[in-house]
């Protein structure tokens, strides 16, 4: 974890030197920023698979806020919406309030969906989605795709 910090301070130190801060900027610092930390690497430090999984988590991140925010504008503009909004229980693999802070996080974050509750012993977390019809699917849908991601990200 503490080379991901450096991967990020990097990237900050990068778009200070260029004296802009902007996306490309940022994305060219952490490319910068991974490749300084493989050389510096120290045995049995991680960071290459951390920084890989990172970027793959942020890249899916905005695909699906993307697609989310693209299904929301069809029904919202269409004549025939297609809601099916609903409340869902999401059984939790996640293990660390910081975990299930950033999923809840997440979820809400992505148009279509809203965390609403946790139960008292973390197992469950309830969500609002605009597009649960099959319930079962949307549940597989969260949680092989942001809770396993996110398990993945700070384990």
């Amino acid at each position: 974890m503490i080379g991901l910090l450096w991967i990020l301070l990097l990237a900050l130190a990068w778009t200070a030197v260029n004296g802009e801060f902007t996306g490309s900027q940022l994305a060219v610092g952490l490319v910068l920023g991974t490749l300084m930390t493989l050389f510096v690497r120290a045995p049995g430090n991680d960071y290459l698979r951390k920084a890989l999984v990172l970027f793959g988590f942020i890249g899916f991140f905005l695909w699906e806020l993307v697609v989310a925010n693209l299904r929301m504008a069809r029904d919202v503009l269409s004549p025939r919406p297609r809601f099916a909004p609903g409340v869902i229980a999401v059984p939790l693999d996640l293990k660390s309030e910081g975990q299930i802070t950033a999923f809840a996080n997440l979820l809400t974050l992505t148009p279509g969906t809203l965390s609403l509750d946790i139960s008292r012993d973390l197992k469950v977390l309830y969500i609002h989605d605009m597009y649960a019809a099959d319930a079962e699917a949307s549940r597989e849908a969260v949680k092989s795709g942001f809770e396993r991601r996110i398990r993945r990200l700070l384990e």
